[in-house]
């Protein structure tokens, strides 16, 4: 393996234990945690960079106005350069983050009692924010085959009533970490334009695909479908900076956009001048950063798929295609209950709940392997020490 520019197999986990973020910062210091979407990598020098220049000058009051940050024109360029996506910067709306986004899409664009399709297992927040909204669930369970999982588009189609309003598609997915296939978008697009759906798309993943997949943002796809969608999208998870709350929200249609913009802007909240900083210098200078972490991501990915094929029997698991979180299937094991709950109490590791993902997902785990090949062996190991004590 190449030196790493950024030592990304060199991390302190002393000085881990000093991070005040929720992964390092939420369970006592004796507890590993390989849960929550954090990376543990240093950050990209030129964010870094301008965040260091931004303390050196004291720079910490309200940001300018979004319009004027620049921001929304990067955001297209990245888009342009990165998806071979045009986007209208007009078009686009800075916000806090990609979950808020999805909350405001939900509540501008249906009602109470209407439908929400989530494509289960997925990442809790979409859940939380059908129920917190008082939207109806509309469940389109991913279905796990030898390959991979799969959208089981006639169970979809069976699924919609006149009451569904809104596709919330999570791609790359979370946490399975699929990236659907053109063929796979192109069929949820037909399903949306034959219905009528608003299609609110969390693409915060498109930068971590392995293996030369590309990401396909669904909105590309036609004019049609892009009139419907809304994608929400950030630099957060791909270059490490979710404290700085900053992601942005693209509209494919006047409608859309005036839409979500009905909610006023002070109870869409506001967004920070860190975050604007960062995000800027993400997209336009830290690629080499990126190209690095994916590429060691990968490997990271394959020792996962590698250990629990050779060492862990009874858990299935199939190699994501994108993210840095493995979806681990544990009801072969014959552990009863919470496999995360019993890694953690007798191996002091902290894993993802299954069940926060969907209903039936309560022999599952999800694990973040953004961290160094040593802490991951680390992790591994004590993954096969709780199973073999259970």
């Amino acid at each position: 393996m190449a030196p790493s520019r950024y030592n990304l197999d060199d991390l302190d986990i002393e000085l881990l234990k000093q991070r005040i973020s929720e992964k390092w910062n939420t369970y006592p210091a004796d507890i590993l945690p390989a849960w929550v979407a954090e990376m543990d990598f240093p950050l990209a020098a030129p964010i870094r960079r301008v965040l260091e220049n931004a303390l050196e000058r004291d720079d910490l009051g309200y940001p300018i106005n979004p319009r004027e940050t620049g921001l929304c024109e990067v955001f297209a360029e990245r888009m342009g350069e990165r998806f071979g996506w045009s986007v209208d910067p007009q078009m686009a709306d800075i916000v806090t983050d990609v979950v808020q986004g999805l909350y405001v899409s939900i509540d501008r664009f249906s009602e109470p009692g209407d439908g929400v399709i989530v494509q289960t297992p997925i990442y809790p927040p979409f859940l939380n924010a059908v129920k917190e909204t008082g939207r109806r669930l509309v469940e389109d369970r991913l279905v796990q085959g030898s390959d991979g999982w799969e959208i089981d588009f006639d169970a979809l189609r069976s699924s919609i009533d006149e009451r569904t309003k809104i596709l919330a598609l999570c791609n790359p997915h979370n946490p399975t970490g699929r990236v659907f296939r053109r063929d796979e978008l192109e069929g949820l697009a037909q399903i949306a334009i034959e219905h009528d759906l608003v299609v609110v798309a969390d693409e915060v993943h498109g930068d971590l695909t392995f293996d030369g997949r590309p990401h396909i943002p669904i909105a590309t796809l036609s004019p049609e479908i892009a009139e419907r969608t809304i994608t929400l999208t950030s630099a957060t998870k791909a270059f490490n900076i979710p404290g700085t709350r900053c992601a942005l929200a693209h509209f494919g249609s006047e409608r859309l956009q005036s839409g979500y913009r009905s909610i006023p802007r002070h109870i869409r909240g506001g967004i920070g001048l860190l975050g604007i900083y960062a995000t800027i210098a993400a997209w336009r200078e830290s690629s080499d950063w990126l190209d690095e972490v994916r590429s060691y991501l990968q490997g990271n990915r394959d020792v996962v798929a590698d250990f629990v094929k050779q060492r862990l029997p009874g858990v299935e698991h199939h190699a994501c295609e994108a993210t840095y979180l493995a979806w681990l299937d544990c009801r072969g094991t014959g552990l009863e209950g919470s496999p995360a709950r019993h890694i953690l109490e007798t191996q002091r590791l902290a894993l993802n709940e299954g069940r926060t993902f969907g209903e039936g997902f309560d022999g599952f785990t999800r694990v973040n392997f953004a961290t160094s090949r040593s802490l991951l062996g680390e992790i591994l190991e004590r993954i096969e020490k709780a199973f073999q004590a259970r």
